[in-house]
């Protein structure tokens, strides 16, 4: 493949090679280390860290029991030089001089972060993250999630440790993992750690965009990009498994905010809806996935789209959402992703240059 630079850091090329080309496949996230619990802790600490310019943490908890609150501590600093905000689905919670940056409280034992840290030495570090918990078991209980955006106060140290902690008497147990990459523009190694697992392009119309099935991996980062035409209804995410095959049964539930609105969910569903909010006109939209697939657990997934009702910038028809979602199943892990009409009704197809990606890694 091929990737030539325009003025303005513009990347040419074909649809397959634009979609995820920086950070998944090329010069790429390159696991730095990572620390699993043998048995329970209150922390889970990653140190040692080299000095890269960006990392992405995969946070796997699972908690001596419900009602725990997280928080991220680095290079083990525990004074008040912390400040973050977070969003749980009502108005922001800003907080200052705090020791820790918080994350999401939980009444469940099982959640899943994703986290994005900048790292400059002379700089304040900036942090990212998103958090999906399962709010107990089965299909009739939608999940949770909560945004947090934070900083350390810190301008003469690069990160070297990372510690997540629980801000409360709970422990996480054992068997949660804290996973960190790095990534720095300058890097020439092929040790990725997201390894491509599907790629497929429409060349033509359908009224699905489908993976097919790729080897199961612990975590997955799955990207998915379409435009569409005659649609009637809005359209849904499928997921499928070695053993049971693409499910289409009722064993999906999910939480949305749409444009930083109200939150809302839905349960027992036969797939994740997406563009809820829109009234199903959609042209075309872009949408991006985490998923922590362990094959004896329920799957969760966060999840963020954007989709857009009018071509052109003259006009505001274009809106942002975020997901958390769960899949109830625990027989195995995800293996198949598709994009589909929700109802037999819907005659709309999408059209060519739709593409979905999968990478995945243990």
């Amino acid at each position: 493949m091929t990737i030539e630079g325009l003025a303005g850091n513009r990347i040419i090329g074909t649809n397959t090679e634009r979609l995820g080309a920086d950070f998944a496949t090329q010069g790429g996230w390159k696991e730095l280390a990572r620390t699993e619990l043998g048995s329970a802790n209150a922390t889970v600490s990653v140190t040692g860290l080299p000095d890269k310019q960006y990392y992405m943490i995969l946070c796997d908890r699972t908690a001596s029991s419900g009602g725990q609150n997280t928080g991220v501590q680095l290079n083990g600093d525990t004074s008040s030089n912390y400040a973050f905000r977070r969003n749980a689905g009502a108005s922001d919670n800003p907080e200052t001089d705090q020791i820790s940056m918080e994350g999401l409280s939980t009444n469940t034992s099982y959640a899943f972060e994703v986290g994005h840290l900048a790292n400059l030495a002379n700089k304040e570090k900036l942090s990212i993250r998103q958090s999906v918990a399962r709010n107990g078991g089965g299909e009739a209980n939608p999940p949770y999630g909560a945004d947090m955006v934070g900083k350390w106060d810190n301008v003469s140290d690069a990160v070297s440790s990372y510690q997540w902690i629980s801000a409360n008497s709970t422990t996480f147990s054992s068997g949660s993992e804290v996973v960190v990459l790095g990534y720095d523009k300058d890097d020439t190694h092929t040790d990725n750690f997201w390894e491509e697992l599907a790629s497929v392009e429409l060349t033509g119309t359908n009224v699905k965009i489908d993976s097919g099935t790729f080897t199961s991996k612990k975590y997955l980062w799955v990207q998915i990009y379409y435009n569409q035409s005659g649609v009637s209804g809005h359209r849904k995410i499928r997921l499928g498994d070695a053993t049971n095959g693409l499910d289409s049964g009722s064993n999906y539930s999910q939480q949305w905010n749409i444009n930083g609105g109200a939150q809302g969910n839905e349960n027992t569903e036969t797939g994740w809806f997406i563009d809820q909010g829109s009234s199903g006109s959609v042209t075309s939209g872009f949408i991006n996935m985490f998923f922590r697939n362990n094959p004896t657990e329920e799957k969760l997934c966060i999840r963020d789209e954007v989709w857009n009702y009018t071509s052109g910038a003259s006009t505001a028809n274009i809106f942002k959402s975020r997901y958390t979602g769960k899949w109830a199943m625990t027989d195995a892990g995800i293996n198949q992703v598709t994009l589909e009409k929700s109802s037999g009704s819907d005659n709309g197809t999408f059209g060519a240059g739709s593409i979905i990606k999968v990478w995945g890694s243990n």
